[in-house]
C-alpha cells in the first residue's frame, strides 16, 4: 500500500513538473549560466580543491532553488487533500525521492556543462558520479524535510536555510573531501570512510523524516 502510494505520488510530482516546464527551464538556465560565467572567469581550473569547490556550490544553490518549493509551494487546500487519501509517509518519501531524481538530472547536467567549459581533471570519473548520487541524495532528504518544516511556519523560506544549514554543512565538507580525491585518483579504499559516513548521514535523514513527519503532518 504504502509503495503504491509513493508511486503514484512520484508520478503526480512529475506530471507537474512537465506541465510547469518553466520551473525546470529557470533550473537548467542557472546551472549552465553559473558555469559560464565561471567559464569566462577562470578559463581552465586546475587546482582540484578550486573545481571541486565551485562544482558542489553551484550544485548547492541549485538544490536550494529546486527543493524549496517541495512543500512550500503545495497549497493549504491541496495539503488537507493528501491528508485525507494518503499517509504522511508517503507524502515524504514521494517528495525525497522526486527530488532524488531531479537533483541527479542537474548533477549530470551540471557535470557535463563544467567539464565541457573548464576542462576535465577528474581521474576517477565512476567515484566522482558515485560522489554526485550520494551528494544529490543527501541534498533531497534533507531539504525536503527542511522544506515540510518551513511550509508549517507560513512557507517561510528564509527559516528553510537557517535550519538546514547545519545539517547541509557536514554533508557538504564530507562530498567535498570524497570528490576531491575522485579527481585525484586515489584509492577506493581512502573513500571507504567517507561513503560510510555519506550513506548513514542520508538514512539516518530519511528514518527520522518517516518518523517525525507524521507527527507534523497533524498540525495541519
Amino acid at each position: 500500500m504504502l509503495f503504491k502510494e509513493v508511486r503514484y505520488l512520484v508520478q503526480k510530482e512529475l506530471a507537474l513538473e512537465i506541465r510547469q516546464k518553466y520551473a525546470f527551464a529557470g533550473l537548467l538556465l542557472y546551472v549552465i549560466s553559473t558555469v559560464f560565467i565561471c567559464y569566462l572567469s577562470f578559463k581552465k581550473i586546475m587546482d582540484p580543491p578550486v573545481y571541486v569547490a565551485l562544482f558542489w556550490i553551484i550544485m548547492l544553490f541549485a538544490a536550494v532553488n529546486a527543493i524549496a518549493k517541495s512543500f512550500l509551494s503545495d497549497s493549504r487546500g491541496l495539503q488537507l487533500y493528501y491528508y485525507s487519501i494518503v499517509s504522511p509517509q508517503a507524502v515524504i518519501l514521494s517528495k525525497i525521492i522526486y527530488n532524488l531524481f531531479l537533483m541527479l538530472l542537474l548533477a549530470l547536467i551540471n557535470l557535463f556543462f563544467y567539464v565541457l567549459f573548464l576542462g576535465n581533471i577528474i581521474q576517477d570519473m565512476p567515484m566522482f558520479i558515485l560522489s554526485l548520487i550520494l551528494g544529490s541524495f543527501g541534498f533531497s532528504s534533507v531539504m525536503s524535510m527542511v522544506s515540510a518544516i518551513a511550509s508549517k511556519a507560513n512557507h517561510n523560506v528564509t527559516l528553510m536555510a537557517i535550519l538546514s544549514f547545519p545539517v547541509l554543512i557536514p554533508l557538504i565538507m564530507t562530498i567535498i573531501k570524497f570528490s576531491k580525491n575522485a579527481i585525484d585518483g586515489l584509492d577506493v579504499s581512502v573513500n571507504y570512510q567517507y561513503i560510510t559516513i555519506l550513506i548513514a548521514l542520508n538514512v539516518i535523514v530519511i528514518a527520522l523524516a518517516y518518523i517525525l513527519f507524521p507527527y507534523l503532518w497533524r498540525n495541519e
